[in-house]
């Protein structure tokens, strides 16, 4: 058979959608475990020899050597996680984890985040193995368990317990990045070259507990309702820093248009939502506790708070919230992880560009930051220089952005293919 890089994509991705690997935030998730024994199996097949990593029973990351290990060059880890956000089937047209195709997408939740990347990367990397093609330059192949929840039970705590795994590594590839959008009516591919901070807060109000019935002025309810009607209603300003400065200058000039950068993300139509959140610090009441009967006032109010700041924002960040919400409120960081920025240069840039120019010759390419978090946070501990690239060429009218963690989530098939040949081509380079 002829040497195709992108024959196995497909079928491996559906094979990984229908493991159910749901990550909950808990232990009430099935774990990853199946998942790293197909992966394992996948590589073993054509010889390649990992190791599956257990944090906890059936919380399993699978790591593999590849390349030529004895090469002078510095080590590149390419990675991807296993692990994928519940889905609530009656909310979808289809099983989402019955992984069909219908007009030409393939449905299921992981199809976009990130059993597609996970897919991709094994049928290149199976393919050139049968072919003899191995990549002058040592590689450590990575598939994690619990992205979805921060990685403490994945990346994270494999480099805290397995930190000699990455010995040599100065540069990784993972998510979110390498898609096309349409602006100006030319195709742009973005890449990531950072992600803003996670600051997870609690925020605590306290009042004079009492009967229903009766008036109170110091209410802990109304209190922190008041701190979050504030906290909603603020205006964090845009304040782009390299990558985004380097994406709305490439919007300038495919569309010889400018203005404000909010102005000039309009372009990007519906995904907006997530790359304009990569221009400012942002805030968003997610979950609220208070009260245990109809007629008691409660002494105390909860709300939980999903803050993103951007590089260089950590040390003022909670400081203004707190600000912001009113000395009612105390806010308590609970989960924190730094923001990170990496520059758009370079030779795995440089060689980035020209994998996607050998399948799509007109692209456009730019950097961004991106409003979420990956496990590139876990690798920067080691001083690996992290960027997200799963390139896929999609119609101009997909709302991608939306299908992260998405009802119906789907990537074209068309669009499996071409990632898989463009990284295939990446590898040709290294």
């Amino acid at each position: 058979m002829a040497y195709a890089p992108e024959t196995e994509a497909l079928e491996i991705c559906r094979d990984l959608i229908r493991i159910d690997t749901s990550n909950f935030g808990d232990d009430s998730g099935p774990g990853e475990r199946k998942a790293a024994e197909y992966v394992a199996g996948s590589l073993a097949e054509v010889g390649i020899e990992s190791q599956i990593f257990e944090s906890e029973p059936g919380r399993a990351s699978v790591v593999a050597r590849w390349g030529n290990q004895d090469s002078p060059k510095p080590g590149l880890l390419i990675h991807g996680h296993l692990d994928v956000v519940p889905a609530q089937a009656a909310d979808w047209s289809v099983d989402p984890f019955a992984a069909e195709v219908i007009d030409g997408y393939l449905f299921g939740r992981g199809a976009v985040d990130m059993k597609d990347f996970d897919a991709m990367l094994l049928s290149v990397v199976r393919a050139r193995q049968r072919a003899g093609a191995i990549p002058d330059r040592p590689i450590t192949l990575v598939f994690t368990a619990d992205e979805e929840a921060g990685g403490p039970l994945g990346a994270h705590w494999l480099v805290e317990h397995h930190r000699e795994l990455f010995e040599g590594c100065t540069e990784a590839i993972g998510e979110v990045g390498g898609f096309s959008t349409e602006v100006g009516g030319q195709r742009l591919y973005l890449i990531e070259t950072g992600e803003k901070g996670i600051a997870w807060m609690r925020l605590r109000a306290r009042g004079t507990a009492g009967h229903g019935s009766m008036g109170n002025s110091d209410n802990a309810v109304t209190h922190l309702a008041r701190g979050l009607l504030a906290l909603g209603e603020h205006e964090w300003p845009a304040e782009p820093g390299p990558s985004m400065q380097l994406l709305m200058a490439k919007v300038r000039e495919l569309t010889g248009s400018d203005g404000t950068p909010d102005e000039l993300l309009e372009h990007f139509g519906p995904a907006v939502r997530m790359i304009g959140a990569g221009m400012r610090n942002t805030t968003n009441a997610t979950m609220l506790q208070a009260g245990y009967k109809h007629n008691v006032i409660p002494g105390e109010a909860l709300a939980y708070v999903d803050g993103r700041y951007l590089p260089g924002h950590g040390d003022s960040f909670v400081p203004t919230v707190q600000q912001i919400v009113g000395d009612a409120i105390t806010v308590e960081p609970y989960i924190s992880q730094d923001a990170l920025e990496y520059a758009f240069e370079g030779d795995l840039v440089d060689k980035m560009t020209i994998a996607l120019h050998s399948q799509d010759p007109g692209a456009h390419i730019a950097p961004f930051l991106m409003s979420g978090g990956t496990d590139a946070k876990a690798w920067q501990k080691l001083g690996i220089t992290s960027y997200g690239f799963v390139p896929l060429r999609l119609p101009a009218d997909l709302d991608f952005t939306a299908l992260f963690h998405g009802v119906d989530e789907r990537v074209p098939v068309e669009s499996l293919e071409f990632g898989a040949k463009v990284f295939d081509n990446l590898l040709s380079l290294l």
